[in-house]
């Protein structure tokens, strides 16, 4: 973004300065509209209100539209001849976001390429802004001065005693306490604010703040040696009070989250406090549990809690309160006063990249955080991302390896099954003959199963036999899925739904075949195969309530559930010692889309739900059902050894070119029209060509050609591919290309930054 200010002027100033004079000016961010700040004159009446990190309501444009923006900035500067309008009104009665936190939005906007407006409102929750669960509330304080005034005046006893309540209390009273201590009406007190003896000023509080919930503190258990090791390097950058960043890879089961809870034990016992960041809300529940039964009060930040309850929780954590605050990836945003550490547990996982504008990924953002502050960042994973590793590699961070599991329990076998035999004898179904019987002696002997297919629905695709042409979204370049309970097939990216056809729109043949597995149609198979045992589905459809996560963990964890399945949200992070089968449906899904990270994401993934089991006593095993057993993804899979997988991995991106060897961007318009969108971006492909060009940067531009899903509510899509050597030179042949750019009418673009989605 550019440092150059813009000084708003009017035909009719409401204020002009002489050449030597100096005022008072606010430099105000808008959220929407224009991208640029701009600056208004501070008056006298609000000089001790307007403040850096709050908003304020200002005039804007020829009619004086009154809109309102962030102040960034304020000063005392001449301003010569020039002419401001000024600030209107100071909107919140406390400050919002701090200097570190304006710092860092303001880096955020110039990396990710996006208005500096669009960030700040994004790292503000609605309910913060909006004032959620408050109300206006008058409250009352004594006159200054009372005692003199009080010398001369004679009031009546029940006055007197309203001013001894006041004059003992700690902070100003609503009318209703004050008339409950002084053991009267509210006449008295009418009275004294008649006569000026008592003042009164209207604010706005929360109608009611819950306590955050607590829970009785325990021990926990000894450490390893690795995991000693791991804590001691934690330490060492703590009590040095300097910024490192660990990146803890450590194999499932290996005790990462204790690592993470001793070394925060010593930041609070410091008076600071501790973000832990979690990639799924499922994993949100177990992971403060844990973290309440070693601090008592944990704050909670995520998706599922209502504007009123989020807004209670940010207030608690600005007070500094609540030693640590655990979320999903905008809780990195907290506003935690003290910040003593940084944790993202699971850094791998592509749900800590925002797919929305600003489109920041929590780790590249936490990392910043934690340098500002110089606090240590601690990045644990059993299979960390590929950038990640790399920079461990080149020193950059600092890689200590868990290599054993508590207790030294072994690994569990991981068993690969072929399913091209199944298919070669005609056996149909999602669950192999090896599965079922290994389900069979798990569950007879009292153990736990938990099955993985990430795919949701009932049957993935619905498709005439006559033509082989499928039932595809009339909005999407997409098949639509059938969903069973409602008898919907339903596109999973617009959410365009529709009864199943009888025939085939194409031919009009009358048969119509509902291929493939999706988790409602296992669920259902499960069911009639283990009707003694009670199964619970965990996929985004039965998934939506407030507190499902909890209910359905809860019920597993008791043993009241024997069978958990469902998509990737099940694969990560729990702690369930029962669990002896974990089974993988089908661990082709996404090895094969278009993605140069498919192989990464299905190891780790395998990696991780392989980690559910043989976590007690019991031991434990893996099934992974595959057309493709010779994948190296899959056998590293199966050998529990993720580090070589990275090092091929690593070669083979380094050959093409690909992140963490070269930075990238993705570059993705979309509209109505395929001809006026592809027009726009084969022009924008040739100013990018000479921007890149000009600063001979060597840079690879790929495109433009259709996205992998060609088309999504209504809009034909395509896409640009960017790889340059450095994230500057990136930034730079960006943001010449896309300076003054002429967009045609009904075109929307973005600019994706370290893309993770690649559809």
């Amino acid at each position: 973004m550019s440092e150059q200010r813009q000084l708003f002027e009017t035909e009719a100033p409401a204020w002009e300065a002489d050449d030597a004079e100096t005022a008072r000016v606010c430099t105000v961010i808008f959220p929407t509209g224009p991208e640029k700040p701009f600056d208004y004159l501070v008056p006298e009446t609000l000089r001790d209100a307007v403040e850096v990190g709050r908003r304020v309501r200002v005039p804007f444009g020829a009619g004086d539209r009154r809109i309102m923006g962030y102040c960034v900035e304020v000063s005392d500067r001449p301003l010569g001849r020039r002419r401001l309008k000024p600030v209107l009104e100071v909107v919140d009665e406390h400050r919002l976001l701090t200097p570190s936190m304006l710092r860092l939005t303001r880096w955020m906007a110039e990396y990710y390429l996006c208005d500096w407006g669009t960030v700040l409102d994004a790292v503000l929750p609605a309910g913060v802004r909006d004032a959620a669960g408050t109300r206006l509330t008058t409250l009352l304080t004594l006159a200054p001065k009372i005692d003199a005034r009080l010398a001369t005046a004679k009031l009546p006893t029940k006055q007197l005693a309203v001013i001894d309540v006041l004059r003992a209390a700690r902070e100003p009273l609503t009318p209703k306490q004050l008339a409950n201590a002084a053991g009267c009406a509210q006449g008295p007190i009418t009275a004294l604010r008649r006569k000026g003896l008592i003042i009164s000023e209207t604010r706005r509080l929360m109608s009611e703040m819950d306590e955050l919930p607590t829970a009785p503190q325990t021990d926990g258990h000894q450490l390893n040696g690795d995991q000693q090791r791991g804590l001691d390097a934690i330490l060492t950058a703590l009590r040095a009070r300097e910024h490192k960043t660990i990146l803890l890879h450590g194999i499932t089961g290996s005790g990462k989250t204790e690592v993470y809870i001793r070394a925060i034990q010593e930041v609070v016992s410091y008076g600071k406090q501790a973000i832990v960041l979690v990639p799924e809300i499922s994993l949100t529940p177990q992971t403060c549990d844990r973290f309440r039964a070693r601090f008592g009060r944990v704050a909670v930040l995520h998706s599922h809690l209502s504007d009123a309850e989020r807004h209670a929780h940010w207030l608690q954590i600005a007070q500094g309160s609540v030693p640590v605050v655990v979320g999903a990836r905008s809780a990195i945003f907290a506003p935690v006063p003290h910040l003593g550490i940084v944790v993202l547990d699971e850094e791998h996982e592509s749900t800590f990249k925002q797919e929305t504008a600003p489109r920041y990924h929590a780790r590249e953002v936490a990392l910043r955080r934690a340098r500002e502050d110089h606090v240590p960042l601690v990045l644990g994973s059993a299979t960390p991302a590929l950038e990640s590793w790399q920079r461990a590699r080149s020193g950059e961070f600092e890689l200590i390896e868990l290599p054993r599991r508590v207790l030294d329990r072994p690994l569990p076998e991981v068993l690969i099954v072929d399913q091209r035999h199944d298919a070669q004898q005609g056996r149909s179904g999602a669950i192999s003959r090896q599965l079922q019987h290994a389900m069979q002696r798990a569950l007879g002997s009292g153990g736990q199963v938990i099955l993985l297919l990430n795919r949701r629905g009932f049957s993935t695709h619905i498709q005439c036999p006559a033509c082989g042409k499928p039932i595809r979204c009339p909005h999407c370049d997409i098949a639509l899925t059938h969903h069973r309970h409602d008898n919907q097939a339903r596109c999973h990216y617009c959410d365009y739904h529709t009864a199943p056809p009888r025939e085939c729109p194409s031919c009009g043949g009358p048969e119509i075949f509902f291929g493939g597995y999706g988790t409602q149609r296992l669920e259902a198979d499960v069911r009639a195969m283990f009707r003694d045992y009670t199964c619970q589905r965990m996929d985004t459809d039965t998934m939506q309530q407030p507190g499902s996560h909890e209910r359905a963990l809860a019920r597993f964890r008791s043993g009241e559930v024997q069978i958990l399945l469902g998509t990737q949200m099940i694969a990560k992070g729990l702690d369930f010692p029962n669990v002896t089968l974990v089974g993988v449906i089908n661990a082709d899904v996404a090895l094969h889309l278009p993605d140069f990270r498919a192989a990464e994401r299905t190891v780790q993934l395998l990696v991780q739900v392989a980690g559910r089991t043989g976590r007690g006593e019991q031991g434990g095993r893996v099934m992974v059902q595959t057309l493709n057993p010779d994948h190296p993804a899959i056998r590293a899979a199966a050998r529990h050894d993720y580090a070589r997988f990275a090092e091929a991995e690593l070669r083979v991106r380094q050959e093409h070119h690909y992140p963490p060897f070269a930075a990238m961007a993705r570059l993705v318009a979309r509209g109505p029209a395929d001809e006026v969108v592809a027009g726009f971006m084969e022009h924008l492909t040739e100013r990018l060509r000479e921007a890149f060009q000009a600063i001979d940067s060597g840079a690879r531009i790929l495109g433009p050609a259709p996205a992998p899903i060609a088309k999504i509510r209504g809009l034909h899509r395509f896409q640009i591919q960017v790889q340059s050597a450095t994230h500057e030179q990136l930034h730079a042949g960006l943001r010449a290309a896309t300076d003054e750019l002429t967009v045609p009418d009904h075109v929307q673009w973005i600019i994706d930054i370290d893309p993770l989605n690649m559809l």
